[in-house]
Order: C-alpha cells, then structure tokens, then sequence
C-alpha cells in the first residue's frame, strides 16, 4: 500500500462473515467483563504484540458493529485543519451558522490569507458543548406532569419553563 492509498477514501464490506461474528463476539463479551478492555495486535514481527490505542480500538469496534449489521464502512481520512465548510459540515449546520459561531467567538480559528482554518479537536470540543446545553435547554423546559393535574395548568408551565430558557439564552 503507498502513501497516496493510504490517504484515499475506501469503502468495504464484509466478506468473511464467520469471522467477523467471532470478531463482534469477543469485543462484546471483553468489554462485558473489564471496563477497560485492553486489546493487541499481533503480527510476524519481533516486537508484536502492541496495544491498540484507544481511538484505534474505538475506531475498530466501531466498524466490526456496522459490519456485522450488514453494513459497509467508508474510511476517509481527515486532516487535522478545516475549512469553515468541512467544520460546518461536521457541525451538521450551515456555513453561515458556523461563521457566525466564529465571530461570536464561540469556537477559535486561525487565519491562512483571508481563510479560516478550524482544528478538528477544537470543532469535536464545540459539539460536544453543543449537545450538553441542548440537552441541558431540554431539561430545563421539562414539567413533570402529573396526568390528574387540569391540562390548561400543565400548559402554563410548559409556557413558563419555555419563557424562562428563552430569556437565560438572551442574557447568555
């Protein structure tokens, strides 16, 4: 394998389905009795085995659940800079959404000429903030509903609980 086809994307399926099972199997059943499942690769050369690092592990679990799902899996490397496009991309929100982001200042960048360029840990960081306050915003516009109390009630503190998550994202 060059160089050039290591970087290119791939897609691929399952063709040893038996295999893979075993596979799936033995990841699942670790990953019941440790916490911290510690896995190696082993291969022909003097210093095998290695442990696999996390992100390779999460990575390969990853693929072995779609594949044995029936599904293929598309491997296509990403450079550590991005274009506001790519971020927003990731984001799963517009480019202007994201620029505004920007210069809100809500998410650093650098400058190459008159483009921005985003770090892919700093646009992974933001949507992680992301979803915290949106499921911290749903939290807060919960009622607990008790299904005796007179309905036009309920809806008044849903209004109220909406009202006050409105007006702590005006101040915020």
């Amino acid at each position: 394998m060059t160089a050039t086809d290591a970087l290119a994307s791939s897609t691929h399926s399952a063709s040893h389905t038996q295999q893979l099972e075993r596979v799936h199997d033995m990841l699942a059943a670790d990953e019941a009795l440790s916490p911290v499942p510690r896995y190696y690769l082993v291969g022909g050369g003097a210093d095998d085995p290695v442990e696999l690092p996390e992100e390779i592990y999460v990575v390969l679990r990853r693929v072995v659940d779609a594949m044995q799902t029936g599904l293929s899996v598309t491997i296509s490397p990403t450079s550590q800079t991005l274009t506001t496009q790519q971020a927003a991309d990731l984001l799963g929100i517009s480019r202007p959404t994201l620029i505004k982001a920007l210069d809100d200042r809500k998410l650093p960048y650098t400058r190459a000429g008159t483009h921005r360029r985003l770090t892919l840990t700093d646009v992974l960081d933001y949507r992680e903030q992301r979803r915290q306050e949106q499921y911290a915003a749903i939290e807060a516009s919960s009622v607990d509903v008790d299904e005796s109390a007179d309905i036009a009630e309920v809806l008044g503190d849903l209004r109220a609980a909406r009202k006050a998550v409105a007006a702590k994202r005006r101040k915020g």
